[in-house]
């Protein structure tokens, strides 16, 4: 995978099994950050973990700041919930071995409102789908919708963990 990835790009979908020596910077959709934090593998395709630590290995786990928001939102409007506050959890999970933030940038942004052809409408998620886009960096997800585009669409490279 390249580290940059271009719109006229092949579309690029791949599964944990694909990537057994890859170490290189995946992007954590929110629902695949939740989980890794909170060591739930059964959502998960075999070898997605171990994906996720041998990246993480290397501080190549990126989560977008977007992804932060999503969590503070979906726990203020009782749709998530943790064993302690959420600000406590996200403290925590901001410390998480291995994993750094991806900061929105205009460029970004300004992507999320370009996407060519039928693609989710969730502000969060486009805007997850725009920072692999422009940094070319592979998103990692269980989001059917995702898959789908990401699957017609070039520019967009995704690893599929859906078990």
């Amino acid at each position: 995978m390249t580290r940059r990835v271009r719109e006229a790009a092949a579309p690029s979908v791949w599964r944990p099994a694909n990537l057994d020596t890859y170490d290189g910077p995946l992007l954590l959709d929110t629902h695949v950050w939740i989980w890794y934090v909170e060591g739930d593998k059964s959502q998960m395709a075999p070898g997605a973990t171990a994906l996720l630590d041998r990246c993480g290995a290397h501080s190549n786990l990126f989560v977008s700041d977007i992804s932060y928001w999503e969590v503070a939102v979906k726990a203020a409007k009782a749709k998530l919930a943790f064993s302690v506050d959420v600000a406590v959890w996200l403290q925590r999970a901001e410390q998480a071995p291995g994993i750094r933030f991806q900061t929105l940038t205009r460029p970004v942004l300004l992507q999320s409102t370009r996407f060519a052809g039928a693609v989710h409408n969730d502000p969060a998620d486009r805007m997850l789908i725009a920072t692999s886009q422009v940094h070319g960096i592979p998103l990692v997800t269980a989001d059917r919708q995702i898959i789908a585009y990401a699957k017609t669409r070039g520019g967009t490279p995704v690893v599929d963990v859906r078990p």
